[in-house]
């Protein structure tokens, strides 16, 4: 279950954040793609057991899914596939293109003083 690790990395970064600015972390904000390998639910639940007996324990944890966009050349637009078809739905090309859907990014912390 890798999302232990990656919740204990988003805890880390959020507490030496803290730290910096002198506050506490009320919550963290986190864009997550189907294509990055990790699963919102189980990232979830490794974060509230994660966060537990630490500074952050009271953190929310505030998942953002964004879509998968793939764009088509030969059409010239972009569009949201499912995962497992990343056709246009155009032209029907394959879309080798993908502009977005692998984010695991956190985007921003809310701390309080």
């Amino acid at each position: 279950m890798h999302e232990l690790s990656i919740a204990l990395s988003i805890l880390d970064m959020a507490e030496e954040e803290a730290e910096r600015r002198g506050g506490r972390v009320v919550a963290v904000h986190l864009k997550l793609g189907p294509l990055s390998g990790v699963v919102a639910r189980a990232l979830a639940s490794a974060y509230e057991m994660a966060r537990e007996g630490t500074p952050l324990d009271q953190a929310q944890l505030v998942i953002e899914e964004v879509p998968i966009v793939a764009y088509c050349a030969t059409c010239d637009v972009e569009h949201s596939p499912d995962a497992f078809d990343l056709r246009c739905p155009g032209c029907g090309a394959p879309t080798p293109t993908i502009r977005g859907g692998r984010e695991l990014e956190v985007v921003a912390l809310e701390i309080a003083s």
